[in-house]
């Protein structure tokens, strides 16, 4: 999203900073129905000294005209007046909403010829000022009789320029034009400086010699916010009047702040029967159209779409917001539940819809009981598995699921959802192609769709039939094909900015199946690392690509490269865009990043413009031309690639704006016709580097081309630009055209779809206006995007009639084998993995311990001991568990410098040494002498104790075998200095614990041997060790064979261990605090001996 109203007491908080005392500065305060008066009244003193306006501050237009404006009153009228509206509900054109929040400011005493009219918006190619000597509610058409100032991308406006081209007006004095002059000016700046898209003033009073900014109506560029935080503070973004904004939405946005693929939800009607979760911006708005179209736009509960390879995770968490507002309220009738999208170029399809199985299965009660039925069709990456994992979930959900692939065409389910079209039970299967031709039973070519064979072309149109419109007999055409030169071909070079090996891949696999000579890519560009060289496959081969840091040597070195593939960030999009075009030999640069400041956009295209380069995107997947080369990851994975027949060239080119639109359009054209000649998608973003009618152009003038295919979108004007070149006779061959967004008038409240661009500013700019105006002059407009491929299809099939389209024999590509990794994905091969791990998983969206998220370990304050239960016992253990391992740890941390660990470590560190080899020095010295007694004292005593022994025979057999008990005896402590750790966890031990049998059969044995040395005690590793098998054999959570088991792979070791290292640790930063320096033992502590006689021996 680019273009974003905000409030307008944001806008004069953001003029207030900026003007720099060209106007007065706005004084204001905000009342909502939480406002308590009398603070407001303290703390602005001016409320009842001065005559004040109130209005609403909720992004209504025309609020004067509308009565919601009041005058030159005091605060008491003021609040009288906002007695029946604060909180009321209003109805604003077609939207009905509360009157939630209020705007008051000092009112301005002035005469009607004080009033100007002020407004900056921007276009594609700079900004234009309009200005006109009147203001206020009763301006009128504004646009028609205003003057303006065009203003380039990149540029200032100047003073001359100002008040020769915008103050001209006779009827405007003197002192106020200089006046004037310097605010707007300096308005203008400010609209550049802080990334303003439109802003409009009116009226702008101009009165004893102050100038005053009344009413204001603006909006951001919302992408600038990383540039601009700092000057924009916090800014709210608003929803339109009559649409009240949920956490739901809110959650959903700061998932897709911190997520790299576009996650959107807009609530249209909580209360609504129909749901949609859709992939993809431009499916998003052709299902939305579609459901519209049918009659569901009073039910359609939402608008939103997931799309840019969301996580697992980040679906499930889409779904999961999605059902639980579905499921909040029943409807009669059911619910429908959509979840549609096109052919994904790189999404994995199976990925993500784990993700809302996930969601699915949390909410079967709730789906149940809300009598929902769903609807699912998708294609791309992996939807095979994808489709598989639905249908099996429609076994056991309890609600039916409808599940289709790219065989059905893409809004089919919309019909089946509303009961306007059957559900078919017998689906046609989309041919496999997914490598399978390799593999042992599949074909040994992809199977031949509905036209089989890509075109000859016929050069003797006759008559008037659509031949003549294909071939054309112009003169001025025929030069113009002559000396075209086609954008791609077999032999074009390029050079990939990004480490994108994934989509470098695909390029390479596509040449091969096009059957190049050479690949596609050359080389890559990568700042973050040093010149290296990456591998890859070309066909069953490996080959290295050259990874370059500097963009220069990278053009230097391979001069046959013209086209530039930009994976860079959209922070970064803009600088390696500028670097690129100072380089001659680059024809082409495609920018895949969405969400480029507009300013950086149109600054990109302006300079593009003047070295005549093109540009594709930004916000795009890019492009492709059958047998030659594609962009990126345009036409999806290799299946794709071959069931679409995008290997070989046919004789329909498309544009489109949304990428994943395009590859629907390969599949519906591969369909219906012989194929794709060239498809373009040239974006999302308002404003794209290229527009439909350069390629549409380009198209006209390639003799291959025999039908031309548009999918435009609501908002813009650059679908005109075709209806007068249709017009003018430019455009003379078959163009097919249909402009996504036709559901927009149907919706109360302004919707911005999920490309930037896709926001109506003027009623010629709807879908409905520019479909009109190209059926009005010939173009073949569809009844919908249902009927997008039947149109297709019937002038397809008339110009093979005709001739023009002499179809050929199909030609088997060359096979690639399958990646690895790939095919593991698709379930084609299976391999035992290296390691197994059963604790931890970080691979999605949150790090699971023993399945537990992070967030819950944290949300229920398991704390140290309850993470040690899940990472080291895999299950939650009980509190008074979880509290005696932290117990365990704090009392092992430490004892002392002097023994044996602590030395080490104290030794290692006064020797320079690092932490980590410290520390290991320390853990080394752990072991049945020092510390590592836990697990034999926990096996003695439970071997003793099940075997039946009594405590005096336990003694007096570990003395006969001559072998000392594991766990008792002290060097310090004894019955009568009694070691207080054993104290304090014998205490909690038989306080908490549901039973100590071997706790007392240990203290049984210290009676025993303290009766003959008082030091002989239960020391503090035997106590842990035989408290442990207690609470391992009776908690409840551990089988008998378990418990010996932890014990026997040293589970209870690793609590000395762990709760040691803490004092090692210690140490070593003590001595490096202490600035120690090396140690060196002391002469008199060491008993030199040395052998007394070192003669030979005698012969």
């Amino acid at each position: 999203m680019s273009a974003k109203a905000i409030y307008e007491a944001k806008g004069k908080d953001l003029l207030n900073a900026s003007l720099n005392g060209t106007a007065v500065t706005n004084q204001y305060v905000i009342v909502d129905e939480t406002t308590c008066w009398h603070d407001l009244e303290s703390k602005n003193a001016w409320l009842k000294s001065t005559p004040l306006i109130v209005k609403p501050d909720q992004l209504i237009k025309r609020r004067g005209k509308l009565g919601l404006i009041k005058v030159n009153t005091d605060l008491a009228g003021v609040k009288l007046w906002l007695k029946d509206k604060l909180g009321k509900e209003f109805k604003v054109g077609k939207a009905t909403g509360q009157m939630k929040r209020f705007i008051i400011e000092p009112f301005v005493k002035h005469d009607q010829k004080d009033e100007f009219y002020v407004c900056v918006y921007s276009h594609r190619h700079g900004d234009t000022i309009l200005f006109y000597h009147e203001g206020g509610v009763d301006i009128g058409d504004v646009d028609s009789k205003a003057l303006k100032l065009e203003v380039k991308a990149g540029e200032y406006a100047n003073e001359d320029e100002i008040g020769s081209k915008l103050l001209s007006h006779p009827d405007i004095p003197a002192d106020k034009k200089n006046l004037l002059v310097p605010f707007i000016k300096t308005l203008y700046t400010v609209y550049v400086d802080l990334y303003f898209t439109y802003l409009e003033v009116n009226p702008l009073v101009v009165t004893d010699g102050q100038v005053y900014v009344l009413d204001l109506a603006a909006k951001l560029d919302q992408c600038a916010e990383y540039l601009c935080k700092q000057k924009w503070g916090d800014v709210e973004f608003p929803p339109p009047f009559g649409r009240d904004a949920m956490p739901e939405e809110a959650y959903i946005a700061d998932l897709d702040s911190k997520s790299g693929a576009s996650l959107k939800l807009t609530i249209l009607n909580k209360s609504g029967r129909i749901w949609t979760m859709v992939a993809g911006g431009g499916a998003s708005v052709i299902y939305a159209d579609t459901i519209c179209e049918m009659g569901g736009a009073s039910e359609l509960a939402n608008y939103g779409e997931y799309s840019g390879a969301p996580s697992e995770q980040q679906t499930y968490e889409y779904a999961k917001t999605i059902l639980g507002l579905m499921t909040q309220e029943k409807h009669p009738e059911g619910k429908v539940l959509i979840i549609g999208g096109g052919i994904a170029n790189f999404t994995n399809v199976a990925s993500t819809f784990k993700g809302i199985v996930k969601a699915l299965n949390e909410f079967q009660q709730r789906l149940q009981d809300h009598s929902v039925s769903i609807f699912v069709r998708r294609g791309g990456p992996n939807y095979q598995e994808g489709l598989r994992v639905m249908r099996e979930l429609g076994n056991t959900l309890g609600v039916p699921i409808h599940v289709f692939g790219p065989e059905t065409h893409m809004t089919a389910i919309v019909g089946m959802a509303l009961d306007k079209h059957p559900v078919p039970t017998n689906v046609p299967k989309k041919p496999l192609t997914t490598a399978n031709f390799l593999l042992p039973g599949a074909s040994s070519s992809p199977n031949v769709s509905r036209q089989n064979s890509f075109g000859d072309i016929n050069r003797t149109g006759s008559g008037k039939s659509l031949s003549t419109m294909v071939n054309g007999s112009d003169a001025d055409m025929v030069q113009a094909t002559s000396t075209s030169k086609p954008m791609f071909t077999a032999q074009t070079k390029a050079i990939v900015w990004g480490m994108q090996n994934r989509a470098v891949q695909g390029m390479m696999d596509f040449d091969h199946v096009c059957s190049r000579k050479e690949p596609s890519v050359v080389a890559m560009i990568y700042p973050f690392t040093g010149d290296h060289k990456q591998k890859f496959y070309w066909g069953h081969k490996e080959v290295l690509i050259p990874v370059y840091k500097n963009m220069a040597d990278a053009m230097k070195k391979h001069p046959e490269a013209d086209v530039l593939v930009n994976f860079a960030s959209l922070r970064s999009a803009y600088d390696s865009v500028m670097e690129t075009l100072k380089f001659k030999q680059i024809r082409c640069i495609a920018i895949i990043a969405e969400g480029i400041p507009e300013n950086m956009t149109r600054h990109m295209i302006q300079v593009a413009n003047e070295k005549g380069v093109t540009i594709i995107g930004p916000a795009t997947v890019g492009g492709i031309k059958p047998g030659c080369f594609r962009i990126g990851n345009t036409g999806g994975m290799l299946d794709n690639i071959l069931s679409s027949k995008l290997y070989r060239h046919g004789s329909v080119a498309y544009v489109s704006r949304s990428g994943g639109m395009s590859n629907e359009l390969n599949n519906i054209i591969s369909l219906n016709t012989n194929g794709v000649h060239e498809g373009i998608a040239i974006g999302g973003d308002r404003y794209p580097g290229t527009t439909f009618m350069d390629h549409v152009l380009r198209y006209q003038d390639d003799s291959e081309v025999k039908i031309i295919v548009v999918l435009g979108e609501v908002g813009g004007i650059e679908e005109y630009q075709i209806v007068e070149a249709v017009k003018s006779q430019r455009l003379n061959k078959p163009i097919i055209a249909w402009c996504i967004g036709t559901c927009a008038s149907m919706f109360t409240s302004e919707v911005q779809f999920g490309h930037a661009g896709s926001c109506a500013n003027a009623d010629s700019e709807t879908a409905l206006a520019k479909n009109k105006a190209l059926q009005a002059v010939g173009v073949h407009v569809p009844k919908n995007f249902d009927d997008l491929g039947n149109l297709i299809r019937d002038i397809y099939e008339q110009l093979v009639k005709e001739g023009s389209i002499i179809p050929k024999e199909e030609v088997v590509p060359p096979t690639v084998p399958m990646d690895f990794n790939w095919a593991r994905e698709l379930g084609l091969i299976r391999k035992p993995a290296s390691f197994m791990s059963s604790i931890c998983d970080e691979r999605g969206q949150e790090l699971l311990y023993a399945g537990m998220p992070i967030t819950d370990v944290f949300k229920e304050e398991m704390g140290l001991g309850g993470v040690l239960s899940l990472l080291w016992f895999q299950r939650r253990l009980p509190k008074y568990a979880c509290k005696f391992l932290e117990m365990c740890l704090m009392v092992t941390a430490d004892h002392g410098p002097a023994v044996s660990g602590a030395h080490n470590t104290i030794v290692c560190a006064r020797a320079g040494k690092d932490l980590v080899s410290s520390l290991a020095s320390g853990l080394l010295t752990i072991g049945d002498r020092f510390g590592g007694a836990l697990d034999a004292a926990a096996k003695q005593f439970t071997e003793a104790y099940d075997s039946g022994l009594i405590p005096m025979e336990f003694v007096n057999s570990m003395r006969k075998k001559g072998q000392l008990i594991m766990g008792i005896g002290h060097r310090v402590k004894s019955l009568n200095n009694p070691d207080m750790r054993v104290v304090i966890l014998k205490e909690y031990a038989t306080k908490h614990f549901p039973c100590t049998p071997l706790l007392d059969y240990a203290v049984e044995v210290e009676k025993i041997t303290t009766s003959k040395k008082p030091n002989l005690i239960l020391n503090v590793d035997g106590f842990i060790g035989v408290a442990m098998v207690d609470l391992l054999r009776n908690s409840g959570c551990f089988t008998m064979e378990e418990a010996l088991e932890f014990v026997d792979v040293g589970a209870l070791n690793g609590l000395f261990v762990l709760g040691r290292s803490m004092g090692f640790i210690g140490h070593y930063l003590d001595q490096k605090r202490l600035k120690q320096g090396l140690y060196r033992h002391p002469w008199d502590d060491i008993s030199y001996i040395m052998p007394e006689n070192l003669g030979m021996p005698d012969n």
